[in-house]
């Protein structure tokens, strides 16, 4: 029955599920870990010590043990780093898992320096350290998220320098574990926590100096992929100027050291006045030689004669209006004059030439009339037609000469002139 299903109707009694975890746990054999020793306890007079082992980068850990002599052997301490070699063990009595050792490694420096080469190799090809994906930080950051270890040199130093520049910058300082095994996980949380906060502008990872193990929590492949998906710019403050962790090249910003980074994260207000003083100067230069160009012009413009004496032209023009208008009416009158006398000569030949002239010297021209029409002038009385009576009659001035026919009695025609 105890190879069967579980089920609420048939449970498994707490020895089937221990049995059941203890022979599956059996079934993985032994295996290599890595970590960070964060608890060890060798008391005397016993044969086994007992050791946590933790994972630098994450909240976790699992319980080993190992013979006290091989820990007394390698001197292993509290933040030691080490590979270990065992098989996990089950008790089913207490219903505890431990990770029974008979090989312990500690990782040198040169081994330590390896891994972060090798990591920074791959950060640098995934392209985490290209400068195009650094950000630049606020001018004036409204608040200032500070990541430091609690009442820390690199604390003080930050904030000291920060408000000696600018008495104003507001932080919001968050402290953490620094060094150790809880490092990574502490340091991860703080920095999601002030990149979320919509008042922090930029955000400051200091740490004093230290050794290379002490500085290992900040070459973490998690912390730095952590920095270079933050939304908010990172500064990196980390040890002193030789010191070159890996989130000192995935940040947006390096400072070489804590006080650097109070100095770069805030302008000086000193420098700041300094340069306003000093554009205010030119812009007041500025603007008195503006105005005097301009006033320079106004004086230039009003010498010139249409500002100085701007009815001077209009008077002048109105001569020459003036003088054109006397013009015209003299050459208006002078042709008057000219068509008058041709038309008073004009008048006069016609007098002259006119039947009224030539009557009154004595003359006249006679036109003969026939029933036909008028035949033209009379310049004798032979070209009237045979037989024909003439009787001349003068009326208002014109001589009238009528051709009569004899056989019909009748009267004729008439002329005039």
């Amino acid at each position: 029955m105890t190879d069967e299903k579980s089920s609420p109707e048939n449970p498994w009694p707490v020895r089937t599920v221990a049995r059941k975890i203890f022979e599956w746990i059996n079934r993985l054999g032994d295996v290599w870990v890595e970590g960070q020793v964060t608890q060890l306890s060798a008391r005397p007079g016993t044969a086994t010590a007992f050791l946590t082992l933790r994972d630098p980068s994450v909240d976790m850990s699992m319980t080993l043990t190992a013979p006290v002599g091989m820990v007394r052997e390698l001197q292993l301490t509290e933040g030691s780093r080490v590979v270990v070699h065992g098989k996990p063990n089950y008790f089913p009595n207490r219903g505890t898992l431990s990770l029974r050792v008979d090989e312990i490694r500690a990782v040198g420096i040169g081994e330590l320096l390896a891994r972060i080469e090798r990591l920074k190799k791959l950060l640098a090809a995934e392209g985490l350290f290209d400068p195009r994906r650094k950000r630049t930080p606020p001018f004036l950051p409204a608040k200032i998220g500070l990541i430091t270890g609690r009442a820390s040199a690199a604390e003080r130093d930050v904030l000291t320098n920060a408000h000696a520049r600018w008495p104003g910058a507001r932080f919001r300082v968050v402290n953490v574990a620094v060094q150790g095994p809880l490092a990574v996980p502490q340091i991860l949380t703080a920095l999601s926590t002030l990149d979320r906060d919509p008042e922090v502008d930029v955000i400051v990872l200091a740490r004093g100096g230290g050794s290379v193990e002490d500085l290992l929590p900040f070459s973490d492949e998690a912390l730095c992929r952590a920095v270079s998906q933050a939304r908010t710019p990172v500064l990196s403050a980390i040890g002193h100027e030789p010191d070159s962790p890996l989130v000192d090249h995935v940040a947006d910003v390096r400072c070489s050291t804590p006080t650097d980074a109070g100095k770069r994260v805030v302008p000086d207000v000193a420098e700041e006045a300094e340069r306003i003083r000093q554009l205010r100067d030119r812009s007041r230069r500025a603007l008195h030689g503006w105005v005097d160009r301009e006033r320079k012009l106004l004086a230039a413009l009003r010498t010139r004669p249409a500002l100085s004496d701007p009815h001077g032209p209009l008077d002048r023009r109105a001569q020459d209006v003036d003088q054109w208008r006397e013009r015209s009416r003299r050459a208006i009158r002078n042709r008057l004059d000219s068509e008058t006398s041709g038309l008073l000569a004009t008048t006069a030949r016609l007098t002259t030439l006119g039947p009224a002239a030539t009557l009154a010297r004595g003359y006249a021209v006679v036109q003969l009339v026939t029933p036909d029409g008028v035949n033209g002038v009379v310049r004798s009385i032979s070209a009237a037609p045979a037989g024909a009576h003439l009787r001349v009659r003068v009326s208002d001035g014109a001589v009238h000469v009528v051709v009569q026919d004899v056989e019909e009695g009748g009267g004729g025609a008439s002329s005039g002139t």
